[in-house]
Parts: C-alpha cells; structure tokens; sequence
C-alpha cells in the first residue's frame, strides 16, 4: 500500500523535460564486475551470453555486458564489437563510467575500443565531483567531454519521495565542454533559469565543478541605500594556488564615485592570514558640520577614503604561536557610509604567546582608533607592551593549588595620561568535601604593585587619574566560599537547592593612588556576586571585609529544564568604600541580584537578569532574552533597562533602555520571511545627555528569503535612523543570490 501510494504522488507529477533527462536511469545490471585485465592492451570481460561471426569479425555480447580498459568501464544489456574497425556499439541501460569517476548515461554508445573515445545520444553526465549535465548528444575525446544542446545543475532533481523534480537552477547552453582534468565547464550561449524561468544571460560563462574552485566571476550583488545610490558589485575571484586565492571585488554606485575592493588570502600547514582593502576617492563630510549649501555640505571635500582589515595566526611549535590584526579606516564614517562595519572602535593588536602543560606566557600590543564622533584620538590608549605570565602548581604541604602570576603594562596617549604598571602575585585555593557534603573552598591571595604615571591631570576623570610619579601598593586578600547541596526527586524530576555563603577579608588598600585604566566597568551582577575582586581589572581591588550570601536553584524534568540564583553581600568593616553610586556595591549592604534560565526542549529558552534595590527594591537592572520556537520558525525577544542611579561623570555607567525584537517565519518548505528591530526607549529621565524622547527607532529590517540544498535567494529592506556626518539615516535594499555546487 505504501509503495502504490508513493507511485501514485509520482505519477502526479509532471516536471519539465530536462528534469526527466537529469534523472539518473534505473540500474539494472546486477551481474559481478568485470575481471580487472593486466596490461592497457586487454580488456576485461563479463556477459550472460557471447556470439561470434568470423567471417565479419563481430563479436555479440548481450545481458549485463561489463568492459573495462585503462579504468574506462562500459555497462550495457547488449555490446557489438566490430574487430577490424575498433568501433564499439552499446545499447540499452548504457552508462560509462570514466577513471575520474565521472558517469555517463545515454540511449545508445558508439565508442572506440580503447572505450576512451566515442559519440552518445540522449547523455546524462553525472559528475563524481557534483552535478550533472544532460545534452541531446554529447562527444568525448581524449577525456573532455562535448555536449550539444545540454543544461548543467547542481541541483537535486528528486524530491524526498524519489520523485522527479524541477531544478531549482540551471545553466542552459548551445554548447558545453566539460574537462575532468582541469575540472571546469565551458559554456558558449548560456542562460540561466531560476524556477524554468530564463533570467540572467551569461556569455562566454564558465566555472569548476566540486569543492576545489577556479579564477572566474563571481556572482554579483546589488543593493540601494540613501547614501550611495544603487550599487553593483561584481567580485572576480583569482586562484593563485590551492592554498592562495584574490578576490578584486569593483563598487559601482549611481551617486558616488566607484569603490574597489581587493581580498588576499593565504593558508599553509602553519597558519593562515587574510588582508582585506577598499579605496575609493569620494567626498567626505565633516561630521560637525553637514547642513547642505547651493554647493554642497558644509565642510565636504574630495579625498581618499578607505578601510584596512588585516589577520593571521601562525603556529611555530606545539607551545608558541603569533596572531595579529590590524583595523584602520581613514575616516571615522567611512565604514558606515558604506555599509561594511558598524564598530565604533577599531582595535589592531600584535602577540606572541607560549602554552605549557600548567603554564602561560603572553606578551602583546594594541593600539585602538576611535569611530566615536565626539572621543579625542589623543586620549584613546595604546598598551605596548602587555606581557602576562602564569605558573600553577601543586601545594606539597596543604594540598590544593598554587598559581604564580607576573603582569606588565604600559600604556601611551598622544595627548592624554600614560601609565606603566608592573605586578607580581600569588593564588592558593583549596577545595574540600566535609562529611555533610558541604563544598567548601578556601583562597588566599597577595599581590604587589608598582605604577608609574604622568600627565595624570589629562585624565577626564580625576578619579581613575591617581597620583603621579612612582607609587607602590599591596594587596591582600582571604576567602572561604561553602556551598552545601541538597538533591532530590521532585515533581517527577531532579531538584537541588544549593545555599552558598563567602567571607572576603582584605585590608584597606591605597587604591586611589594609583591610576584605573582597566577597571571602569564595574556593576554588580550575578557572574560576579562571589568573585574575589568584583572589579574587572587589576588597577582596582575591592579593599573591604564582607560576607556575601545567596541561593541556587535548578530543577531538572524530561524537556524542561529551571536554574537560578539570588545573592547579596554585606561589607563588615565601615570604612569609605572606592565603589561608585550606581554599582549596586557602595554601601554597606549591596544591592539585590539574581539571573534565572528556563528552557523547555529546543523550544523555549529565557534568561532573565535583575538588580533590586536594597532600600525600596526598585529595579536597577531588568534585562530578559528569549527566544521561542524552532530553527525555522522562532521569535527572539531581547529588553533591557539600567536604572542604577548613578552620579553623572563617570563612564559605562549611564542608564539606557532599549528593545531589540527579531523573529523568523516559515511559510513554505524553502521559503520564509524575517525581521529584526531595535528601539531606543532611554529618556532625558533616565539619562539627562540623551536627545531621545524615550521611543526612538535605531534600525529596522525586513526581508524575504528562499533556501534550499543549491540555491539561496533573498531580498532585504534595511531603514537606520541614525546619522553620523555623511553616513546619513534611510532606506537601503539588498538583492542576494547565491548559486551552491557551482564550484567556490
């Protein structure tokens, strides 16, 4: 009943001729192969029943006909071998299979003896590499095959019942030549048919076949936005060698000057890199001053505008390795302007690093240019050298481990502050299993610093500028953290309930003195509730004896699946603290906070992050990310809002509200349309610097899309709304057209 149900579907179907001719024919030849003959001379011979004429020389073989010669291999129901011409006749179920692979079907076979050679009618190409060609007659001599009148897919041409089917593109063509050496297929009068529609015509066409790739064009984008116009460009991909390849890629706009652009790669047994460029000479509009005159924007000119993107990474021992990038723009809108990166740093580093079994060496140097319109390029650091070195070992006399670290830093401003700093530091932690099953976890930590600093009365924020000169500073620290689980079956699954406590004991410590150029951002959140130091950096340590208390919960059911955490922390000691307003950690008792993580199958996935006010439990911190439904069909939902109360002045800590939806829907098997916006909901409110008036849309973007085994298509409308100098706000549209199993 099954298969009268299948055969049914089928024979609804009534797909184009082509599509017919691409289907591979029925295999029906079952006999064993044919033995391997030991020299080029002999062929190799099998068949259900051999006649032989000697007065014509012709030999008559018929049912599951198998020759093979030089790794040419012929299968037929019936084979005539004309001996004093060499001409080989095949018919019925033919297909010749090539040493590359490569097998061919047709209706009838005329071949040479040699089974190299010959002439078929009706020919189906399938390629070992992928694809496949069908032609109304096709030739092979010398290995290179000709076809007439043939198409080229790399598409399937059966659906999942075995159906024949349309492909979803295919190459049409007067003439094809296919050459299984140089593995790439030559077109003469070619089009292309999207959906059996002739769509884009492609003289003097050619491309490879498989994974390997091969020097030819590309396929082209096109695009509209406000800044440019409409945009065409056309990549042509040049392969310099297996592992080496240029793509040059021209920008053609309707209302700027053309662009280029040029992408370099290179890949051998120790590493890899890439540089990529884009020039351009084009106006360029000052970002203070863009209101438009009789003539032109105010304050724009005619000059080189360009982008430098630049990696790599090369092993030299199992232990060492070097890895780099460089990032320069000439201009702090040229990558905006033209839709490349929406950065507003450009960060280029250089480093070297050495990995041991229980040690590590990094010494490095970064330089950053800032995209920001209103940051000074002389107050943006450069940290040359960064050297870090890390040694762990195990205790002999207590147990546990030890780790040895030694840091430095120097840090360079054109105009601006510079800082050198120098550490040494040891770490012990032990962890221990008591009786109960409590987990209890011990660690002691001593550190020493050395700083020097200049031009601190540069620094914007007399806070993090320090003393300047030499100064010295240690620090000290000790904690025990106990956790003690408690598991169970619970609501036909597994819970646990885990209360944790931490004491921190740390002397008060001459942080102020020193300069803070790596420990800014600070804000209490869960991933730092129990750490040591809840500063991110080195320049600040938390200098203060406290306990710090939570809860963790998870709860585990067949597809479902709750964890959670809640804490806070109490500082003993009443001394002044270095933290801010605004962190959650400047009084004495520490601000609420919690994360919870819910996820049901592969369906549901939801955190939520909070900060409750310690005095009203007002919300210092709401953030939630979810995302529901499946890999093609989903809806991803992202809020956030810090209302930390924060004293104005200091960086990183300014509230901001914001709202970024996106989401995907599925309406066919191969089609689906999909969008995403972001919305700025901050106000003077919550942050007195802002102009938004606490609804203002960032980016919106909509498209449509289809997507199956060898064709991706898609159209893309894009509208910002915010402008940066010439890098102005509006609509862009974007056509994609990918073609797979075409080679690159």
């Amino acid at each position: 009943m099954l298969a009268a149900s299948a055969a049914t579907a089928c024979l609804a179907v009534t797909p184009h001729a082509l599509a017919q001719d691409l289907q591979t024919p029925q295999a029906t030849i079952g006999a064993p192969d044919a033995p391997v003959p030991t020299s080029d001379e002999q062929i190799g011979f099998s068949a259900d029943a051999l006649e032989y004429d000697s007065n014509t020389e012709i030999v008559t073989a018929s049912g599951n006909v198998q020759l093979l010669r030089q790794g040419n291999r012929l299968r037929a129901d019936t084979v005539v071998w004309n001996r004093t011409t060499g001409q080989v006749e095949a018919r019925g179920n033919v297909s010749a299979t090539d040493p590359e692979g490569n097998i061919a079907y047709g209706d009838r076979f005329q071949v040479t003896d040699t089974l190299k050679d010959g002439t078929v009618e009706n020919m189906l190409l399938v390629l070992q590499s992928g694809g496949r060609l069908a032609a109304v007659q096709g030739v092979r001599v010398n290995g290179v095959y000709t076809l007439h009148k043939a198409a080229y897919t790399g598409c399937s041409v059966e659906d999942s019942d075995g159906c024949p089917k349309e492909p979803t593109w295919q190459i049409k063509a007067v003439k094809v030549v296919y050459d299984p050496v140089a593995a790439r297929v030559r077109y003469r009068n070619a089009s292309v048919e999207i959906f059996g529609l002739p769509l884009i015509p492609l003289p003097g066409f050619s491309h490879p076949v498989g994974g390997t790739g091969g020097t030819g064009l590309l396929v082209p984008n096109l695009r509209y936005d406000r800044n440019n116009g409409i945009e065409v460009a056309l990549p042509y991909y040049i392969k310099l060698a297996p592992n080496r390849d240029l793509t040059i890629t021209p920008h053609i706009y309707s209302k700027t000057l053309p662009m280029l652009e040029a992408n370099f790669r290179h890949r051998w047994d120790r590493g890899a890199y890439q540089i990529t460029g884009y020039a351009t000479h084009a106006r360029r509009i000052d970002a203070s001053s863009s209101l438009p005159t009789a003539t032109g924007p105010v304050g724009s000119e005619r000059d080189f505008r360009g982008y430098l993107d630049a990696s790599g990474a090369m092993q030299l021992t199992p232990e060492w390795s070097v890895n780099g990038s460089l990032r320069v723009a000439s201009d702090r809108t040229f990558l905006r302007r033209y839709d490349i990166s929406r950065d507003d740093r450009l960060r280029s580093t250089l480093g070297a690093q050495r990995i041991g079994e229980n040690s590590y060496f990094s010494i490095a140097g970064w330089a950053v240019q800032t995209l920001r319109l209103g940051d000074s390029q002389g107050q943006t650091p450069i940290a040359l050298p960064v050297i870090d070195y890390r040694l762990r070992l195990l205790d002999p006399l207590l147990g546990g481990r030890i780790q040895l670290q030694a840091n430095s830093l120097a840090i360079t401003r054109t105009h601006g502050e510079d800082t050198q700093r120098a550490f040494a530091a040891f770490e012990w932690n032990l962890r221990k299993l008591t009786g109960m099953g409590q987990e209890v976890n011990f660690t002691t930590y001593l550190r020493g610093d050395v700083y020097h600093s200049s031009d601190n009365d540069l620094n914007s924020i007399a806070r993090y500028a320090g003393d300047p000169g030499w100064q010295a500073r240690g620090i000290a620290a000790a904690a025990i953290d106990v956790r003690w689980p408690f598991m169970g079956e619970a609501f036909g699954g597994v819970q646990r309930i885990a209360p944790r406590v931490q004491i921190v004991a740390a002397p008060k410590l001459a942080n102020l003195s020193v300069p803070n150029e790596d420990a800014r951002a600070i804000d209490l959140e869960d991933s730092n509730l129990f750490a040591l130091n809840r500063f991110a950096g080195y320049d600040r340590f938390e200098d203060s004896t406290r306990i710090t208390y939570g809860l963790e919960y998870s709860l585990s059911l067949p597809g479902f699946s709750l964890e959670s955490v809640v804490g806070q922390s109490y500082r003993l000691n009443n001394r002044e603290s270095i933290l801010p307003d605004g962190t959650g950690l400047s009084d004495r008792m520490s601000d609420i906070v919690g994360r919870t993580t819910v996820r049901f199958r592969d369906f549901v996935s939801l955190i939520h992050r909070f900060r409750l006010d310690k005095d009203g439990l007002a919300v210092r911190r709401n953030e939630i990310d979810a995302t529901v439904g499946s890999r093609k069909t989903y809806a991803m939902v992202g809020y956030l809002r810090l209302n930390r109360n924060a004293a104005p002045g200091l960086e990183d800590l300014q509230d901001r509200e914001e709202l970024r939806f996106g989401g995907r829907v599925q309406f066919a098997r191969f089609w689906s349309v999909f969008g995403s916006t972001v919305v700025n909901l901050t106000d003077r409110k919550e942050d007195p610097l802002s102009a938004s008036d606490g609804y203002e849309p960032v980016r919106h973007r909509l498209g449509v899309a289809y997507e199956d085994d060898c064709l991706t298509l898609g159209l893309t409308w894009r509208r910002d709304y915010l402008a940066a100098g010439d890098a102005r706000k509006g609509n862009s549209f974007q056509l994609r057209l990918a073609f797979r199993n075409i080679g690159i």
